[in-house]
């Protein structure tokens, strides 16, 4: 497909896990894209690589700006870039329930308001932000994490709202337990990873993790010009794990 022929694209944390997915799936499809990162020493050709902090106003209009010169303007604005959380709401104290809502949700907020200038001067404009499976589902041991998830879910809807009459189309992915290095590292820390995958494995219908290239396809789907008419709108990419409520195996 060459639907992104022509388009230029921002993948923020593009640079491993769903953003890259992402970021390499756009290119591959005809975009020209550039993706922010902390840490851009991975990024590869044909992207071009940008350091920015989203917890950093000034670090992200810098490389914003810097990107849609190289880019020549931007089309589609990925807001991907987030960290993790765990525990219940009584294991993280006030430092750290402010520091992720910085990064998770005030992040999108700086980088889609340095974006939203350049977006206006596009013909297919697009914002598609990585919100969760958490937003809308009680999981365990999630709850700073669900909370910023709430709030990208609830600030996807009013961005549509605002920009849909300057032709700005807002929308998110909710992914389910996917198979990033984020995850690969809670793995890692648990007692016993290969319960513990296990486990994940099972509370998704599907039996298994989610991939970042199926993400990366949802979120595609969302920023494609072949989607103008969709804005407003959670795509879940759960293996089911929202809508489905399947009996026990065998009966």
């Amino acid at each position: 497909m060459s639907d992104f022929a022509g388009l230029r694209a921002l993948v923020t944390g593009g640079a491993s896990g769903i953003g890259r997915a992402t970021a390499h799936l756009l290119a591959g499809r005809g975009a020209q894209v550039a993706v922010l990162d902390l840490d851009t020493s991975s990024v590869d050709k044909p992207l071009l690589a940008h350091r920015a902090d989203v917890s950093d106003d000034t670090s992200v209009r810098t490389a914003v700006q810097q990107a849609a010169e190289a880019l020549g303007g931007l089309d589609v604005l990925v807001n991907n870039a987030g960290i993790g959380a765990r525990g219940t709401v009584e294991d993280n104290d006030d430092e750290e329930w402010r520091r992720v809502f910085d990064v998770n949700v005030l992040g999108m907020v700086r980088t889609a308001r340095a974006a939203l200038p350049h977006l206006r001067r596009s013909r297919h404009a697009a914002i598609v932000n990585t919100c969760s499976v958490a937003a809308t589902a009680g999981l365990p041991q999630r709850a700073l994490y669900s909370a910023t998830k709430g709030a990208v879910y609830s600030l996807t809807l009013a961005m549509a709202a605002d920009h849909v009459r300057e032709g700005i189309r807002v929308n998110c992915v909710n992914p389910g337990t996917a198979d990033t290095p984020w995850v690969g590292r809670l793995l890692d820390a648990a007692p016993d990873p290969a319960a513990e995958r296990a486990a994940l494995e099972a509370r998704q219908p599907t039996g298994r993790l989610v991939s970042a290239a199926e993400v990366a396809g949802a979120i595609a789907y969302l920023a494609s010009p072949l989607s103008g008419a969709t804005t407003g709108t959670a795509l879940a990419v759960d293996g089911g794990m929202q809508g489905l409520r399947l009996r026990p195996a065998g009966r």
